[in-house]
């Protein structure tokens, strides 16, 4: 049972993580600051990696929505 909640408590807080930087990346996106939508892109990324490595989310999980967040990104600086 504590090893449960041990478990529990740390995929929350890495899936915490993973929110916040996707939630910053689409508020830059929508702001239209392209140069901040790239910076938080960045850890966004590193932050769906960690979590697939840590088995937090699945791997296709977290390649699935780096695509899109990079989409979103390309396609607010393309304008």
């Amino acid at each position: 049972m504590r090893v449960t909640a041990k478990n529990t408590l740390r995929n929350k807080i890495v899936t915490g993580v993973v929110k916040s930087a996707v939630k910053k990346t689409r508020e830059a996106v929508a702001k239209g600051s392209v140069d901040e939508a790239q910076e938080t892109l960045k850890k966004a990324i590193k932050a769906l990696d960690k979590a697939a490595q840590k088995k937090v989310i699945k791997k296709n999980t977290a390649a699935r929505k780096k695509s899109r967040l990079n989409a979103l990104v390309k396609k607010a600086a393309k304008k």
